[in-house]
């Protein structure tokens, strides 16, 4: 199984949305069970195979020179592994390892406290790098490039900056949204790694062994019914799991097969393309009030009873991946992949309710 942490969300629209069984969010159960699953080697991680790859060859070439390895940063969407990655960069240098976040560090001097003591050899995990204030981020720079920090001592005229030495370490930043981290910062890591959505075949192979370390009994059938509904994510599909070894367990005989799965999630409204309710209310609002669109996200918000934010982030990025909403300047639009979805027949262009009529009906 492989996901990673999310530090400090509650004030994003992801966290707000947190409940959502189909959520990328890890909340306080969900870690307390990710902490049991993780793979603990490169070997036992799924997925992933060009990032495990080129990552297996940076950390034994370390190895082999007897140093540290470089700095890693992996960028990808919540749930995909980039926590586990980084324990397991740990793991096969046999170093400790130090965990922080972005949002944690708001003053040059938290991070100038964190680096001082690590110890040499030591990773240094930063998660939700791109939230680190500027200040940190500008003592960053040296820190990485040269191994050494300069500490302000006193202030105004009379301040003096004293260079401190720190032992060889690796830093590995962990991103959800690589294009908000300044170039200066990226170029000064030696390993970048862009973690994809999984298929469902790797995420039948997550789901095994989970079910193997949760003492799950699961049918072939019903993993890959599991995984079809998982959004390409292995915490998601983790969490699937669960709920259906609950349902399993309650009115079955803890056996999971194809049909009580699908008959577990639709008691939990994940559908088999795996849109929840809220992805639901989304489509079924641009396409019976508004026509299939354009219609503008404010309004649509409106008529689902959501925030403009939790629209916008949380629902219609995996609508927009999964091909039954575009973004357009005119407003956001449904394809016909929607309509089918949903099993509605779209209006024909320029009729009533079809939604494409001009200002005022022309």
């Amino acid at each position: 199984m492989n996901w990673d942490d999310d530090t400090d969300t509650s004030s994003t629209p992801a966290a707000d949305a947190a409940d959502r069984l189909v959520g990328a969010s890890a909340d306080g159960e969900d870690q307390a069970v990710e902490a049991a699953l993780r793979p603990k080697s490169l070997g036992e991680f799924v997925g992933q195979e060009r990032v495990r790859e080129q990552l297996d060859l940076v950390l034994k070439a370390a190895l082999a020179r007897g140093a540290t390895a470089d700095h890693v940063l992996l960028s990808g969407a919540p749930g995909l592994g980039k926590t586990t990655l980084s324990m397991i960069i740990a793991a096969e240098m046999g170093a400790p390892i130090r965990i922080t976040s972005g949002p944690a560090i708001q003053h040059a001097g938290d991070l100038a406290a964190i680096l001082s003591s690590l110890q040499e050899g030591e990773v240094l995990f930063l998660d939700e790098i791109h939230r680190m204030s500027r200040p940190a981020e500008e003592m960053l720079y040296m820190a990485m490039e040269d191994f050494r920090v300069d500490v302000i001592v006193g202030k105004g005229p009379g301040a003096t900056a004293i260079p401190l030495e720190l032992p060889p370490f690796t830093l590995v930043g962990a991103t959800t949204r690589a294009g908000l981290l300044p170039p200066p910062l990226r170029d000064r890591f030696g390993f970048t790694a862009h973690m994809e959505f999984y298929a469902p075949a790797e995420l039948e192979r997550v789901i095994h062994r989970s079910a193997q370390l949760l003492d799950v009994e699961i049918e072939a059938d019903g993993a890959a019914e599991i995984a079809g509904r998982s959004r390409g994510t292995p915490r998601i599909a983790n969490r699937l799991l669960r709920r259906v070894r609950d349902y399993a367990q309650v009115k079955a005989d803890g056996l999971i097969t194809r049909d009580i799965a699908a008959t577990a999630l639709k008691v939990y409204e994940v559908d088999d393309r795996g849109l929840d309710r809220l992805d639901r209310a989304v489509l079924g609002a641009l396409l019976k009030l508004f026509g299939g669109g354009p219609v503008g996200l404010s309004t649509l918000a409106v008529a689902v009873g959501e925030e403009r934010e939790t629209v916008e982030e949380v629902a219609e990025p995996f609508l927009v991946r999964e091909g039954l909403l575009a973004r357009t300047p005119r407003g956001r639009v449904a394809t016909p992949a929607a309509w089918a979805h949903l099993g509605l027949v779209p209006p024909q262009a320029g009729g009533p309710g079809s939604g494409q009529q001009g200002l005022f009906g022309a």
